[in-house]
């Protein structure tokens, strides 16, 4: 029997430990510091909100572990000794393994602003961090937010729900700019200030100021300006957690370095998850992905090699999905922040602006490379096909119905795209 230790029990360490069991007999123990039990993390905002509790959050029953001879341990890990494959705990224990498997996940990101440790400053990744900033949020006046992205919006509209006014700074000059045209960017940034969320763009974080108790009172941001305020929602992004990782002779660089099958340069030792970072990244895809599915799609992956079938880590398409207060966003394909040399795009906004449609496509023969969609929804199986298959944007557009799975009695936009798109390419023929 093969003793695998699991260090984090996120959605990857957890997945992990599943598959194993089904696949095996082996002995499994999961370590974490953070909760007992698997919960879900995007549901941490709608505890804060009110809509859950925290027992609603976990997809198992807590006698599930126990049934599935699955140890869960309540405990850090301070140090790996790869030479004799055992883990130093902070309690002083000691765990010996057979195969480590790291799903240590990610730490928020601060980049040494004069304050950033002051009591009422706290990122949001973790059920610690909801902790805090529950705590940190009462009774104040106004809470800004550092920096834009899915934290930075799960954030104010937690904190706008409990009727506390929040300012935004982003220091690009659109919302999320890394990763939405500025059409989509646009679009969002409305959306935001519909809910009359104060956001600064351009704007960065020069100081956080205390008041006399050692708590939060004001941020300066780099226009001098001084904003005061109770909570210092840090929302700039997040790193690998593997600081601990030192001296354990794993490589890393930003993550613990893995090849396709997942394997450190240890042979015993993987890593899956936000941890992980990739020698060579699949194609179009990033050497660390912190996102929910690619975690569980990497544990699966390892779990059929450990069990004795080797498999590579094949993501395939990319696609992703978030929501910005009221719209649900999703991207199939690939639509970078900026178009690449040989692409072209089409770009659909309603009226209202309140929904948009964004298709990338190849100049030269039209096939369709990705879409982006806000507050519509759209069948993954159907455009993913289309981006496989590199149909022509032409046909896309002529059979957009098939694609569009909107609710009952919500609006049929499909005719309104084609119509955009025909007066478009009108437009441009008529030049």
């Amino acid at each position: 029997m093969t003793n695998i230790l699991i260090i984090g029990n996120g959605i990857s360490g957890v997945t992990a430990a599943r598959h194993i069991r089904k696949l095996s007999g082996h002995k499994i123990t999961v370590i974490s510091s953070e909760t007992r039990h698997f919960y879900a993390r995007t549901a941490l905002m709608y505890i804060y909100m009110g809509h859950m509790k925290y027992k609603n959050t976990k997809p198992y029953e807590n006698w599930f572990w126990k049934k599935n001879r699955i140890n869960l341990l309540e405990d850090q890990v301070r140090f790996v000794n790869t030479d004799k494959n055992k883990v130093i705990l902070s309690s002083g224990s000691e765990k010996s393994y057979d195969i480590l498997i790291i799903a240590s996940g990610s730490k928020p990101n601060k980049f040494g602003w004069p304050g950033q440790e002051l009591e009422g400053v706290s990122g949001f990744y973790s059920y610690q961090d909801l902790q805090r900033v529950i705590k940190y949020t009462k009774g104040i006046k106004r809470a800004v937010i550092i920096g834009g992205g899915l934290i930075g919006v799960e954030l104010a509209e937690m904190i706008h729900s409990a009727n506390i006014p929040v300012t935004m700074l982003v220091r690009e000059d659109r919302y999320w700019g890394d990763v939405l045209p500025m059409e989509e960017a646009r679009l969002v940034e409305r959306e935001i200030k519909r809910h009359h969320i104060d956001l600064r763009l351009n704007t960065e974080l020069k100081e956080i100021l205390p008041d006399q108790q050692g708590r939060v009172k004001a941020v300066i941001t780099d226009q001098d300006e001084v904003i005061e305020c109770g909570f210092v929602g840090l929302a700039t992004g997040v790193h690998p957690n593997i600081s601990w990782l030192k001296d354990s002779g794993i490589e890393t660089e930003k993550g613990v370095l893995v090849d396709e099958y997942l394997k450190t340069n240890i042979d015993n030792v993987y890593a899956i998850g936000d941890c992980a970072q990739f020698h060579k990244p699949p194609s179009n895809r990033k050497a660390i992905e912190q996102l929910w599915y690619t975690g569980r799609m990497q544990a699966e992956t390892l779990a059929q090699t450990i069990c004795g079938n080797p498999l590579k880590y094949e993501p395939g398409m990319w696609f992703n999905s978030a929501k910005f207060f009221n719209i649900e966003y999703q991207a199939y394909g690939w639509v970078w922040s900026d178009l690449q040399q040989d692409e072209d795009n089409f770009f659909w906004e309603a009226p209202d602006g309140k929904s948009g449609l964004k298709m990338v496509f190849n100049r030269n023969d039209r096939s369709l490379k990705g879409i982006n969609t806000f507050g519509i929804r759209m069948k993954q199986e159907v455009c993913e096909n289309w981006i496989r298959n590199k149909i022509s944007i032409d046909e896309t557009i002529e059979n957009i119905r098939e694609a569009i799975f909107d609710p009952e009695l919500s609006k049929n936009r499909s005719k309104q795209i084609r119509n955009a798109y025909q007066n478009e390419n009108a437009v441009t023929e008529a030049r």
